[in-house]
């Protein structure tokens, strides 16, 4: 509809005239029937006798005829673009960089929503297959990311290194871990994960030594140029290490989770109390009727409502969070037994021993949280570890007559 329209208006649609918004006069629409019509008359009557609207009038059209296409134009967005052009292989890469760095399964460019929002987003885009993205999209982006970090490896004098051996959570395999961490020109800490390869079979320490070797190796990195090397505790990574001969440490984080796990976690008192909290939890997880009855109680009480945690015995840190959502939910769980049956229940000595557990443990949990950090260095380690032996000794001085580390 022409933008004159905005400054006049009519009666019906068969209307000859058309009054003038303006000043209220009739102009005649060009004709005595609907194919006659037209809006010359309407426009020379704004430009004769309303110059500021013929003004804006003007100036509307013409920008809706820079945005009007041509005809040619119009066609030539219903072609699809050749999967060679320019502007498709962007839009690959790009879903590529998607799937990469989102961790999303290959399957997503397959989803019927995915494919429609890429349709509305460029409805002349091809969507590529799985087996394209499989097979050259992503190693083409492994590629051009390969030679850049390469790149900047090339001059760097010296690296540090973290590796692990950690299973999958989705597939029965092992996966071997190589992470460098440097310092660039700078003085800004970089850090890259060169590898992660899947680790079959025993994890020897000579196995896990022509691991690392072969990932140096392929990196261009030499020996002297390896500073030291993070590693766990075990036995066979310490032995890998010596036969390199290449300096190495052990990680913090592994550390502490051995000193928690034989310093506090292996006491039967706390084995036992541990016990009785997991299959109250256990109660309520497996039962939505008594979770519901919880629920209800902690409004009642005008308590936030929230559910317990369940813990990983093979993760202390789960431990105190489970601890730690009991404790909070202590009245709650007193009131809930005064009416309804629980698996186990806990004794005052239980509940204090609780206490005293999650006290010890939050600052183990908070440390690992911080070492844990991807730019944590030695210089967050050693001031964090003097603070607490400081403060836990501080702590033990008032307090005699509970655990000791």
């Amino acid at each position: 509809m022409s933008g004159v329209w905005n400054y006049f208006k009519i009666e019906s649609e068969d209307s000859v005239k058309a009054r003038c918004n303006v000043c209220k006069a009739e102009v005649p629409r060009g004709g005595k029937n609907r194919a006659m019509f037209n809006t010359t008359n309407l426009i020379r009557h704004l430009r004769s006798k309303h110059l500021q609207q013929h003004e804006e009038y003007t100036a509307a059209t013409r920008v809706t005829s820079l945005k009007q296409p041509t005809l040619s134009e119009t066609f030539k967005r219903k072609e699809k673009l050749p999967q060679n052009s320019d502007k498709a292989q962007q839009i690959t890469a790009k879903i590529a960089e998607f799937i990469a760095l989102d961790d999303q399964p290959l399957s997503v460019v397959e989803n019927v929503g995915f494919r429609r929002l890429m349709e509305h987003l460029e409805p002349r885009y091809e969507l590529p297959s799985r087996h394209y993205f499989t097979e050259k999209a992503l190693p083409a982006l492994h590629n051009k990311l390969r030679g850049h970090l390469q790149a900047l490896l090339t001059d760097v004098p010296a690296f540090g290194f973290t590796t692990d051996i950690w299973s999958s959570s989705v597939c029965p395999m092992s996966l071997l871990s190589f992470t460098a961490q440097w310092i660039d020109s700078q003085f800004n800490l970089q850090h890259a994960t060169l590898q992660a390869q899947n680790f079959r079979g025993s994890h020897t320490a000579d196995r896990v030594r022509e691991a690392i070797e072969g990932m140096l190796n392929s990196w261009g990195i030499d020996k002297p140029r390896v500073h030291v090397i993070l590693r766990d505790n075990a036995r066979n990574m310490v032995k890998a290490m010596d036969d390199m001969e290449v300096k190495s440490v052990g990680c913090v984080a592994h550390t502490l989770q051995l000193a928690v796990h034989e310093g506090l976690l292996s006491q039967r008192s706390v084995i036992d109390a541990l016990a009785t909290a997991r299959k109250i939890v256990g109660h309520f997880k497996h039962s939505p009727l008594a979770y519901s009855r919880l629920e209800d109680i902690q409004k009642d009480l005008k308590m936030d409502v929230k559910r317990l945690q369940q813990d990983v015995q093979v993760r202390w840190n789960s431990s105190l969070y489970m601890l730690q959502s009991i404790l909070e939910q202590k009245r709650a769980l007193s009131v809930y037994a005064a009416d309804y049956s629980l698996p186990a229940t806990l004794t005052a000595n239980q509940w204090t021993l609780m206490e005293k557990t999650a006290e010890v443990l939050a600052p183990f949990e908070e440390l690992t949280r911080d070492v844990s950090n991807p730019t944590a260095s030695a210089a967050d380690v050693i001031p964090a570890i003097t603070d607490y032996y400081y403060n836990n000794n501080n702590n033990n001085n008032n307090n005699n007559n509970f655990l000791y580390f």
